[in-house]
């Protein structure tokens, strides 16, 4: 698709994703909802990007332009918006939000009237309508018809009352010392919020967003700034956001940033132990290491993958019945509990983990190594389809023939192609990985 990636429609504001496209992709996907309408109500939030302004009052635009009513709420993370969107009965969602990447960038995610991010054919089914000049002209009102919009500041409190009703009424976060990072975003108040109505102590950083610093060196991109603080301030435990809040990264007490398999394996058993999982498996991307599958077997689980996306994660774990499911990047999803992955439940269940378990989080959170892996990601000028590489066939033949795992893959949002080696020998990682970076490079 043209304006679709792995996660809605991303891109540089102004430039790819300007006032007129965001206009005109409000007017497509209020075409598309109109179909299956019941309450003529669409919901929009943003993260805290400048840019946020100019698309969001391009999207009211186009929305009222077709008939819907919109209903603003203002800075809210991601899956506050996927949660709202069905306690509100909205008959869709719309987040603006270009998640970890800088402020420059920004994007448009879309949710249907339950609260889950729409698959990709609809998604194409709206690229469809966008391209479709004669219906989009033909499908605007007028007079009374015209839509309105309104801006409502008050339901901040329903997604924290949401959140805290997941964390165990059993448990307290009293004598807990928590270091939060907001990454400038999107929960910069709902995270401190959260955590100190249950009792911690909560020592916030990056949580002054003006516009331009979200995401910059700080947050779940850069988790080596809060281990620093943990470490400063003798706190228990760190917790990481990124600028829409989806996703999460976790330091423990002694500074170790915990790598994202480790979290999906330790809270899988824990929810396994618990009689919680449902499935009796987690659903991950082939991002993940193995030696996060060899773990979970340990305990008779077994681990689905699927593409790199959290929306194909989700996907998953509703088609085979499983409640529990992550990217190694850090979106953990509770299905159960939250809509999409939901850095502030997930980490909710990270604590209540620990305080249940008496441990201290550097014992939780490692129970087994990784396998030495490799990812690399190039800048491309063209996104040349793979399997016109001549020669990449032959190369992966040889690198499966060292017994390792590997993936190539372009960013779906990004003109980049990531590579991922993985091995049990970390000498011979490497050195196969430089030899297909120069590979790479000289076809790319």
């Amino acid at each position: 698709m043209k304006l679709f990636g792995t996660d809605g429609v991303r891109g540089k504001a102004g430039e790819f994703l300007d006032a007129m496209t965001a206009m005109k992709l409000a007017m497509a996907a209020g075409i598309f909802f109109r179909k299956q309408s019941y309450t003529n109500k669409i919901l929009v939030g943003k993260d805290t990007r400048r840019s946020g302004y100019m698309i969001e009052n391009a999207l009211v635009s186009g929305l009222t332009a077709v008939g819907y009513d919109v209903i603003q709420i203002g800075p809210m993370p991601t899956p506050a918006i996927a949660y709202l969107t069905e306690s509100m009965r909205c008959d869709a969602g719309i987040m603006l939000s270009a998640s970890h990447n800088p402020y420059w960038d920004n994007g448009i995610k879309f949710f249907d009237k339950h609260g889950d991010k729409l698959g990709t054919s609809c998604e194409a089914e709206i690229e469809k309508i966008f391209f479709n000049d004669e219906l989009i002209k033909k499908s605007q009102v007028t007079g009374k018809e015209i839509g309105s919009s309104k801006r409502i500041d008050d339901v901040i409190g329903r997604y924290i009352v949401s959140i805290k009703s997941s964390f165990p009424k059993d448990l307290s976060l009293n004598g807990l010392r928590i270091v939060l990072d907001c990454a400038n975003g999107a929960a910069y108040k709902v995270g401190p919020t959260i955590l100190e109505e249950l009792g911690a102590e909560v020592i916030t950083i990056n949580n002054k967003p003006n516009g331009f610093n979200i995401n910059e060196d700080c947050g779940a991109l850069h988790p080596e700034k809060i281990a620093k603080v943990v470490l400063d301030v003798r706190a228990d435990i760190g917790i990481a956001l990124d600028g829409d809040a989806d996703r999460l990264v976790i330091v423990d007490e002694k500074g170790n940033v915990v790598h994202g398999d480790k979290l999906i394996g330790a809270l899988c058993v824990y929810l396994h132990q618990e009689k919680l999982l449902k499935g009796q498996a987690c659903v991950a991307t082939v991002m993940s290491n193995k030696a996060l599958e060899d773990y979970l077997s340990l305990y008779e689980l077994a681990l689905n993958r699927t593409d790199v996306g959290d929306k194909y994660v989700l996907e998953d774990m509703k088609n085979n019945g499983i409640n529990f499911g992550g990217e190694q990047s850090g979106h953990i999803i509770f299905g159960d509990v939250a809509k999409t992955g939901d850095g502030l439940a997930s980490a909710l269940q990270v604590l209540a983990m620990i305080l249940k378990s008496g441990k201290k989080a550097s014992e939780v959170l490692n129970a087994f190594e990784l396998y030495p892996q490799l990812l690399v990601n190039l800048n491309v000028s063209k996104k040349v389809p793979l399997a016109q590489i001549d020669g990449l066939d032959e190369k992966l033949q040889a690198i499966r023939t060292l017994g390792m795992r590997d993936l190539i893959r372009y960013s779906g949002t990004e003109n980049k192609i990531r590579l991922l080696l993985e091995g049990k020998e970390e000498k011979i990682v490497k050195k196969t990985m430089d030899d297909l970076v120069q590979f790479i490079q000289s076809k790319l």
